[in-house]
């Protein structure tokens, strides 16, 4: 079993930055994939980006490209998505996920996830 704590959501206005933290405990692998989606009232979860916690090699959806980092601590067991020049259109939960043993890049799929997070709202403002 594997447990996922998402945290850093927030209230902001556009431009301005969050960081959000997934505090991972049970069984994780070096060849977990950590991944990090969101979901839009009435629209379907979306993938963000991921990290594998042992190699670190790391994927980004096109829209967050270049604005949005993710990183892990695996000390901490702690991944961590850095957003910055934030838009109204990022306004969704954000929900960490893990997928156990990756099958190709199936960690950018809802069904290649085996474990998710509660989610944490992030509202952006105009």
């Amino acid at each position: 079993q594997v447990q996922l704590v998402e945290s850093g959501g927030g209230l902001v206005l556009a431009g301005a930055s969050l960081r959000l933290s997934c505090a991972a405990s049970g069984r994780i692998f070096s060849s977990t994939a950590m991944a990090w989606f969101r979901q839009a009232p009435g629209k379907d979860r979306e993938f963000v980006a991921a990290i594998i916690r042992g190699s670190g090699n790391i994927d980004y959806a096109d829209s967050v490209k270049g604005r949005f980092t993710i990183s892990r601590d695996n000390a901490k067991n702690t991944v961590y998505l850095q957003m910055n020049s934030l838009k109204p259109e990022d306004t969704a939960v954000y929900y960490c996920g893990a997928d156990l043993f990756p099958n190709g890049n199936g960690w950018r799929t809802v069904r290649g996830i085996d474990y998710w997070g509660q989610g944490t709202q992030v509202t952006v403002s105009s």
